[in-house]
């Protein structure tokens, strides 16, 4: 009998995420996993931050869901390159189906790429996809103690976006003790309030992340 261990599985999906961001840094685009748990507003939020981008970056998405397309095809209606992938019953996506993903794009030209990975705050955690930054949305609604029930999945966030704050006074959600956990577990990580659906904060989202594709450049030496 063989015995496979995890750590192993884990190793290999690294090697690969390895080899995809050398692929996505040799092709100067930018990528990004986007984490968060089902309805936290992932895709809203996709919509909104992509017309504060119009002219600055050429954007494309991979959508990883257990099942259907819906998601894919809001982001078609702007007019933004995406491939889906369904995990049929898999929650979360690996480095192996993102490298068989870009296939999809080889007619597009991108220098950003968002991984709207699948709505998980679990197994999103421990699978790096080759992603150059990786962001956690957690939406109002939630409830603030997200942060301590699930703190892998923030301290290997480089930002937090908390979404629906349009509808903070409708919860007991306390942005001071969301700011103040993610802190702790991720010093160094941005946190942004918004309400993407009234646009509120997403201006700030989309220059924070100009400004990180353009240190990611300098960084590679492709300024």
């Amino acid at each position: 009998m063989r015995i496979v261990a995890a750590k192993d599985l884990l190793k290999a999906n690294d090697q690969l995420a390895a080899e995809n961001r050398h692929f996505l840094a040799a092709r100067q685009i930018f990528c990004v996993n986007l984490v968060g748990s089902p309805g936290c507003g992932k895709t809203t939020l996709l919509e909104g931050l992509f017309r504060h981008l119009d002219g600055r970056l050429s954007p494309g998405v991979i959508e990883g869901d257990i099942a259907g397309q819906i998601d894919a095809e809001r982001m078609e209606r702007l007019g933004v390159p995406v491939v889906q992938i369904n995990t049929e019953g898999m929650c979360h996506l690996d480095a192996n189906m993102i490298a068989a993903a870009w296939d999809g794009f080889t007619d597009a030209d991108l220098d950003l790429l968002i991984i709207e990975n699948v709505g998980n705050l679990v197994c999103t955690a421990g699978y790096d996809l080759g992603e150059h930054l990786r962001v956690v949305v957690l939406s109002v609604a939630e409830g603030d103690d997200k942060l301590i029930k699930y703190p892998a999945i923030f301290q290997r966030s480089n930002a937090l976006v908390i979404t629906k704050c349009d509808l903070l006074a409708h919860t007991n959600f306390a942005v001071p003790r969301a700011r103040g956990d993610m802190r702790r577990l991720a010093p160094e990580a941005q946190v942004f309030e918004v309400a993407s659906l009234h646009d509120q904060g997403m201006a700030s989202l989309a220059d924070w992340l100009v400004r990180q594709r353009q240190s990611f450049l300098s960084a590679t030496g492709d300024n």
